[in-house]
């Protein structure tokens, strides 16, 4: 179950996806600001503060690419892209500007809310909450002050690479990073465009954290846009 009355603004344009939005998010107790917009949206952000943004890419005013660039010159909430466009390149896009997460139309109720659980952890991370110092998904914990990961209660041996890119990962847990993102916070902003890099470790790490590497329940690949640390297992 969500948060009490947390506060989210709707900026899409299609009537029908508004209703929708609006019968089930409140019935999940959110409360809901809509626009149809993004020049209304941007307004009604900067007056009522929302926690979470969902934005459509496909406005009728400016895009809603130009929206997520906009807000994130001074907004630290969630923003969650919910879009009918399903390319790889529009979804990179989306996330390299700032949203925290990217939702493809036809979409499922329980699969946005679970969605927006995420997203209102990350706000109370980016509004000072103390980050954990440990971190459990299912079997597996990654204790970051004593940079120690274990999965069932025993070690796993990691090198400092695995170890950085994992931890990295566990921080933005449920959140997908792109390429370029971890590219740039491993290995630096010279390697951005070496995703052969990722191919490697991230099947190393898989191989020590994985039940079973060839079905992944930890280290998620989103296709052709990067990876993400699993928040809760299937």
């Amino acid at each position: 179950m969500t948060a009490p009355q947390a506060k989210i603004l709707v900026i899409e344009d299609d009537p029908q996806i508004r209703r929708f939005l609006a019968a089930a998010l409140e019935a999940h107790g959110y409360a809901l600001d809509m626009a149809a917009t993004g020049t209304e949206g941007l307004r009604l952000a900067t007056l009522r503060l929302p926690d979470i943004v969902i934005v459509d890419l496909g406005l009728p005013d400016i895009s809603g690419l130009e929206v997520i660039e906009r807000l994130r010159a001074w907004y630290t909430r969630a923003i969650v892209v919910l879009s009918a466009r399903s390319q790889e390149a529009d979804k990179v896009a989306a996330l390299d500007r700032g949203a925290d997460d990217y939702l493809s139309k036809p979409f499922g109720v329980g699969e946005l809310l679970a969605r927006l659980r995420v997203a209102q952890r990350h706000v109370a991370t980016r509004l000072g909450e103390e980050p954990q110092a440990r971190i459990e998904i299912g079997a597996l914990a990654i204790d970051l002050a004593a940079r120690r990961v274990q999965r069932d209660g025993i070690d796993i041996h990691l090198t400092p690479i695995e170890y950085k890119l994992l931890t990295i990962l566990a921080r933005h847990r449920g959140k997908v990073m792109t390429h370029r993102q971890l590219l740039r916070e491993v290995w630096g902003a010279t390697h951005v465009e070496s995703p052969h890099y990722l191919r490697i470790y991230l099947r190393a790490l898989r191989h020590k954290i994985e039940p079973d590497p060839a079905r992944p329940r930890y280290l998620l690949t989103e296709v052709g846009v990067g990876y993400r640390l699993a928040d809760v297992l299937p």
